[in-house]
């Protein structure tokens, strides 16, 4: 190697991670207003059948500048953090994506959620499963996308959860089925767009079904009624 030699490059991204990032800012570009549901469809699916950089980066390239994205730093871990879920020394990611075209993705077991999660289903299914998972921030946000697919998230007895979204001949929905009383609880912040699809945010302990987890609820409320009798 000559003495006079550069810094090394980085690798070219690949199609599919170029196609990841389009996807992932044309989601921002909806958030923040700048598209129609019927104009992020036509561009999603022409994004999903791109075979060249050239057709991607047409995509959004007459849409305006996205602001960049301030950077939250979690503080130091405290007492009080670890006793409500948020693990010393678990540093998670500042950003995290999962998509699934046209098949299926999951994140479960002892994973370390970013504190933000962008999720797209285009005609596939995402299970996201937070029951054992190593919390490192005291807030998670996931924004979603189900266009013509399905994204379903677990949650564990104990999480605070915040879900606000849109179902356009779809679903979004979310049920606490254990009230959260310590307000200390780790914060799961779901919102998003169902679009012919179904976004559905369920509670369970790990390795509960859906079933379990009713007749537990059932079986918890009879016995509080006991005891106010």
């Amino acid at each position: 190697m000559s003495a006079d030699a550069g810094p090394p490059t980085r690798p070219a991204r690949t199609l599919e991670e170029e196609r990841e990032a389009t996807i992932q800012e044309l989601t921002r570009h909806f958030s923040r207003d700048h598209l129609e549901v019927e104009e992020l469809e036509r561009r999603l699916d022409a994004a999903i059948a791109a075979r060249d950089r050239g057709a991607l980066d047409a995509l959004v390239r007459d849409l305006p500048a996205l602001p960049v994205e301030a950077e939250v730093r979690p503080t130091p871990t405290s007492p009080a953090e670890d006793a409500f879920g948020v693990e010393p020394g678990v540093t998670p990611r500042d950003h995290g994506y999962v998509l699934a075209l046209l098949g299926g993705s999951s994140r479960e077991g002892a994973w370390v959620p970013p504190r933000q999660i962008r999720v797209l289903a285009a005609m596939g299914g995402v299970e996201l499963d937070f029951r054992q998972a190593r919390f490192g921030a005291p807030v998670t946000d996931v924004e979603v996308l189900a266009v013509m697919g399905g994204v379903h998230i677990l949650v564990p007895p104990g999480i605070r959860v915040e879900a606000h979204g849109l179902g356009i001949m779809g679903g979004f929905d979310h049920r606490q089925l254990e009230p959260v009383t310590d307000p200390g609880a780790p914060v799961l912040r779901v919102r998003g767009l169902a679009l012919m699809g179904g976004v559905h945010v369920e509670e369970r302990r790990p390795g509960e079904s859906g079933g379990d987890a009713r007749r537990r609820l059932k079986r918890a409320r009879k016995g509080r009624r006991g005891a106010a009798g």
